[in-house]
């Protein structure tokens, strides 16, 4: 199981590459540097000529094929799964994740052969965060940390699921991480990064003094990053109050403070660049991790929910090497 576990790690962070690789066609304006799909210039994608890889062609292409290697790679995981993973919960997972990311790839091909129209654009990065969420919460179901409740005994236990602020903030946090980024995409999408062109103010003020659609979105954006900003920092800070002992707790969230940091430096260092390529992509990569922290964060404080007779049930007998305790300390993610 550990091996699986580690596979998991290399798909997450495969997946990863992967948003940041969409982030850079977006940013350098390449959806269509390749007009053909699911061929590339009539070519099958493997044999298509490394010599013609330039340009913008160098970064679609070079997103097709992460893609398809993180394809190919969610295939493998959803078969490992079904042969040695006991729960039957997260067998049925890894077949989610596949069937999202093979509607990812439907979706990237649409958004080629359509010319890039804003919905479907909207929809294709929406869900790759999904994807990038299901495959991390994978590696975290995976871990021996998960399967040892990371050491905790009875009475800790019982002290996470009595704390309603805890649970309140670990649960809204993600949702709102993900709201902002579905907004920053239809940002991106509709041409609309630079709509308010100053910051910290919009067009001189507080407010914006004139509005239209591009110039709507690009706000609400920014009022997004300041409600997502507070949750983390009031998440954080309940967690590093009353839990300090808690270091399953502690990592993700003092990683989320510098996370969240880090992303809204980068949102205004991105208006302040006029969108310079590499700041953009990183902005969006940084998002997608701000989004899987916040969630694992979450499935840690909610762990115990998990303890169901429908979570245990399983197709066969568990091997021993499931049953055998592991210390949380090294349990990875």
């Amino acid at each position: 199981m550990l091996w699986l576990h580690r596979y998991n790690m290399l798909l997450a962070a495969t997946s990863l590459l992967l948003i940041a690789a969409g982030g850079l066609v977006t940013s350098t304006g390449s959806g269509l540097a390749v007009p053909d799909w699911p061929s590339t210039y009539g070519h099958f994608m493997y044999s298509f000529p490394l010599s013609m890889m330039v340009g913008g062609i160098l970064y679609e292409h070079g997103h097709r094929l992460i893609a398809s290697t993180v394809g190919l790679m969610t295939i493998v995981l959803a078969l490992w799964l079904t042969w040695v993973e006991p729960r039957r919960w997260v067998r049925r997972l890894g077949w989610i994740a596949l069937l999202v990311v093979i509607t990812q790839g439907v979706l990237g091909g649409l958004t080629v052969l359509y010319f890039l129209p804003a919905p479907i654009s909207i929809s294709h990065a929406g869900l790759a965060q999904i994807f990038f969420m299901l495959v991390v919460s994978l590696a975290l179901f995976t871990s021996p940390g998960w399967r040892n409740h990371y050491g905790r005994n009875q009475i800790a236990t019982e002290g996470v699921i009595a704390d309603v602020a805890l649970r309140r903030l670990a649960l809204f946090t993600p949702i709102a991480v993900y709201i902002q980024i579905v907004i920053g995409a239809s940002m991106r999408h509709t041409g609309a990064g630079l709509a308010i062109p100053d910051f910290p103010l919009a067009f001189g003020r507080v407010i914006p003094p004139i509005w239209n659609p591009s110039i709507a979105v690009n706000f609400a954006h920014r009022l997004g990053a300041v409600i997502v900003v507070s949750l983390v920092i009031a998440l954080s800070a309940h967690i590093l109050a009353h839990l300090r002992t808690r270091h399953e707790l502690v990592r993700p969230a003092m990683l989320l403070l510098v996370v969240v940091v880090a992303q809204f430096a980068l949102g205004a260092w991105t208006v302040l660049s006029e969108k310079q390529v590499a700041v953009n992509t990183v902005h969006v990569a940084n998002g997608a991790l701000l989004w899987v922290t916040s969630v694992v964060l979450a499935l840690r404080v909610y762990r115990d929910q998990f303890d169901t007779p429908n979570a245990l049930e399983s197709s066969g007998p568990i091997p021993s090497a499931t049953l055998t305790p592991h210390s949380s300390r090294g349990a990875g993610i």
